[in-house]
């Protein structure tokens, strides 16, 4: 019952052009983007996160290094393909602008599960890929670190959208009902009965109900307890205990 907090990267120089930036090299966070990436990571100091996993791509990359710099704790990076921005092949590098007017625009929109971008790869071998990259890492931060376990995983727009449509149970065709802005911070907790979201598309508030609880104990309580708490309480429930009591 380990925790993931999905992060997009900032604002690109591609991003506030409107070009489809997809895998090319060189494309960075700009000024805006610099200072979105600090605030998410400053949201983010107060919880002492287990690993930071990021997207190879140099946006990604840029603001989990601004996350990292904020946590008091010794962490490095890792970088996984399997969440790296979506192929879109010859579309890369065009403009959003002229994209819309292309026939596989409207599939994309309406049909997302149909559309296959020339030259790229599917909307739904994206999103295959990119779950079964969170759920193995955060199996893994489980088994390390316990049921408390928080971890982040910076990524994009598509695939962030992608993994909060498979956590909500939705089909793939609905996935653009969902909003993933640049830094925005997500959080998805994987359980034995099913995935739980628990925040979407945020860019304000503490997040110190994320820590662990101070009275966790041991990684085998910290387990049991997520045994107890994994079927949904009816009616609601009372909310996240705060970290500091």
């Amino acid at each position: 019952m380990a925790t993931v907090i999905l992060v997009r990267h900032g604002r690109t120089t591609a991003n506030a052009t409107g070009v489809l930036a997809g895998r090319l090299p060189g494309v960075k966070l700009d000024e805006t983007g610099q200072g979105q990436a600090t605030r998410a990571a400053e949201r983010l100091r107060t919880v002492p996160l287990a690993a930071i996993v990021s997207s190879p791509l140099e946006r990604c990359r840029q603001t989990a290094k601004a996350i990292m710099g904020a946590q008091h704790g010794p962490l490095t990076i890792s970088s996984d393909r399997a969440i790296t921005e979506c192929d879109y092949g010859d579309w890369q590098g065009r403009p959003l602008k002229d994209l819309a007017k292309e026939k596989l625009w409207a599939t994309v929109q309406a049909q997302p599960s149909a559309a296959t971008f020339p030259g790229g790869e599917s909307l739904g071998a994206m999103q295959a890929r990119a779950v079964a990259a969170v759920r193995r890492h955060d199996a893994a931060v489980e088994s390390q670190h316990g049921a408390g376990g928080v971890w982040v995983a910076v990524s994009h727009g598509d695939i962030i959208k992608s993994i909060l449509a498979d956590a909500l149970g939705m089909h793939l065709d609905l996935f653009q009902r969902i909003n993933v802005d640049p830094a925005s911070i997500s959080i998805v907790r994987y359980t034995s009965s099913r995935p739980y979201v628990l925040a979407t598309n945020t860019h304000a508030g503490d997040l110190g109900w994320l820590a662990p609880h101070p009275k966790a104990g041991s990684k085998g309580s910290a387990k049991g307890r997520a045994r107890k708490s994994a079927d949904a309480a009816v009616g609601g429930g009372a909310g996240p205990a705060s970290a500091t009591s």
